[in-house]
């Protein structure tokens, strides 16, 4: 799965607060977050449950896709995430 270009959702515990963003190495990427190894937007709020993801071929067609997403208003985003996965599980593990 490593190197792979992909967009993912990351949710807050309660699930208050939705995380877009593009990755080519989605483990390592949300390892990151789960440690808060960067500051921003994700430390702040606590936003470290994986709980939607996308693999693309291109880093491009990723880029096109997170900008739609972030078009998106809450529902739409909540709507994608229940279609793929209605428990909102942290799919972190799942990676591995």
């Amino acid at each position: 799965m490593n190197k792979q270009p992909c967009v993912y959702i990351l949710s807050s515990q309660n699930k208050n607060v939705l995380y877009i963003g593009v990755t080519s190495n989605l483990p390592a990427r949300v390892w990151q977050h789960k440690n808060k190894v960067v500051e921003g937007f994700t430390h702040k709020y606590n936003v470290a449950t994986l709980v939607y993801y996308e693999m693309h071929d291109a880093m491009e067609s990723v880029i096109s896709r997170e900008k739609q997403l972030k078009t998106w208003n809450r529902a739409w985003k909540e709507h994608l995430v229940n279609k793929a996965n209605p428990q909102w599980k942290d799919l972190y593990q799942d990676l591995f």
